[in-house]
């Protein structure tokens, strides 16, 4: 693959921009002159800087400092050949995506390599954003990796990031109100129900991504899919799709309901778990550091277990969700990006975020590391969930598709299983098309 590209011409030829200078200074002052010297040198391409060149990285802002070590760690490795700056992104993903997609469209040059969440590899490889990596590094790319990690990285037949972190939902409970973990979520709403009060089910239920997370879980684990293998027809089988909505009735209709499910995110969900009046919650991995720091008394009676199934013969099938390093279509050091993305998402550098951070590997052999271990107590069901994960309908109109789920489904407790299946096929539908969203 040719990762070269001609560099964008000056905006005024350097002769004309000479006697247009020479004439404004015959005419005017000095101080004018000056002055339109240094717009006309502002209007043109920043030169590239003296020294080693400096690729800068566009990621989430990692709280435990893996990244920042991780980006410190390549840099010496090569000898300061290159060096590698860590720019923080906001910790929402809309707001990432926003902030991302902005300054690819104005093809700016500053951004190198990139830190993509799983849903984006369509859009961004659609739009040109980043580069279809080369034939030559995708082995060690994927090599000992999750299948469904590598899929996330992959669009239309071809490897556009390599796979850094993953994760997934568990089931978490409260080990002394329950003895074992349900199999089913009809089975775990019939527990926290007979529980009674202050057992409460903790989930997703706001109008945003989460909830599009929650519907294709439960969809998948029913055995439907939002979308046709080629990613432009809709699927939605009916069965699968009512069945999915007719658990989200269920659950949001439940005495065993969080009063603000339907303006519930993440962590809110695990602040309500954290309090102590809750039995289960379906939630990311992050959930066990924070209930061990902020909840002792909760944490020290915090089981995990395999995210329930909807149908008994059937085990759960969970949204993979992540992070996924890119290489900018616009950044002046392709090859090298190539080089530092496969450094900062190597076997080390994921040991070091989950050490530290908690972050998932999706390198397979790390779950049976010491170090992770002891950091992922729950590696082993961790790594049985994501053999049998989902990711989410690969397609460019991803965030359309998304909207059109939340906004069709929100909120759970108004669902109409049959009513809203054909509604939602309508929705996605549509937002494929980019129809009626806004």
């Amino acid at each position: 693959m040719d990762v070269d590209r001609p560099r964008a011409k000056r905006f005024f030829p350097v002769s004309w921009s000479i006697r247009f200078s020479v004439w404004r200074f015959s005419v005017f002052s000095r101080p004018l002159f000056l002055l339109s010297f240094i717009l006309l040198a502002g209007s043109c391409q920043n030169p590239e800087p003296v020294g080693s060149p400096r690729l800068t990285w566009y990621v989430f802002d990692e709280p435990s400092g893996a990244f920042r070590e991780a980006a410190r760690r390549c840099t010496e490795f090569v000898e300061n050949r290159y060096r590698i700056d860590l720019v923080p992104l906001p910790s929402d993903a809309d707001q990432q995506r926003e902030q991302l997609t902005r300054r690819l469209a104005a093809r700016d040059e500053a951004i190198d390599i990139i830190g993509t969440d799983v849903i984006w590899t369509a859009e961004f490889a659609e739009a040109g954003w980043i580069r279809q990596w080369p034939s030559e590094l995708a082995h060690p790319a994927i090599a000992g990796r999750f299948p469904i990690t590598v899929q996330t990285a992959t669009y239309k037949h071809a490897l556009w990031a390599i796979p850094f972190t993953t994760n997934v939902q568990l089931l978490w409970y409260r080990t002394d109100r329950v003895r074992t973990p349900p199999d089913t979520w009809d089975e775990m709403i019939d527990t926290a129900e007979k529980l009674g009060q202050n057992n409460r089910i903790q989930l997703q239920g706001e109008r945003y991504e989460g909830l599009t997370v929650l519907f294709v879980s439960l969809l998948a684990s029913a055995g439907g899919t939002i979308l046709e293998t080629e990613g432009d027809q809709v699927s939605l089988e009916s069965e699968p799709t009512r069945k999915a909505l007719s658990i989200m009735k269920r659950v949001a209709t439940s005495p065993a309901a969080d009063p603000g499910l339907s303006t519930n995110r993440e962590d809110q969900s695990r602040l309500a778990f954290e309090t102590g009046h809750s039995a289960f919650m379906l939630n990311y991995t992050f959930v066990w550091p924070s209930a061990r720091q902020n909840a002792p008394d909760v944490a020290a009676n915090m089981g995990w277990a395999r995210w329930p199934a909807v149908l008994p013969d059937r085990p759960s099938r969970v949204t993979v969700g992540g992070i996924n390093l890119a290489v900018s279509a616009y950044s002046r050091h392709p090859e090298l990006a190539f080089h530092a993305a496969e450094c900062l998402a190597s076997k080390d550098h994921q040991r070091i975020a989950a050490e530290r951070g908690g972050l998932p590997p999706t390198v397979n052999a790390l779950y049976d590391d010491p170090a992770v271990r002891r950091q992922l107590p729950f590696a082993d069901v961790l790594r049985a969930t994501l053999k049998d994960a989902v990711q989410r309908p690969q397609t460019p109109a991803y965030n359309d598709v998304s909207l059109a789920i939340s906004r069709t489904l929100h909120p759970m407790r108004d669902i109409d299983p049959d009513r809203d299946a054909a509604r939602l096929r309508v929705a996605v539908q549509r937002a494929l098309r980019s129809e009626g969203l806004l």
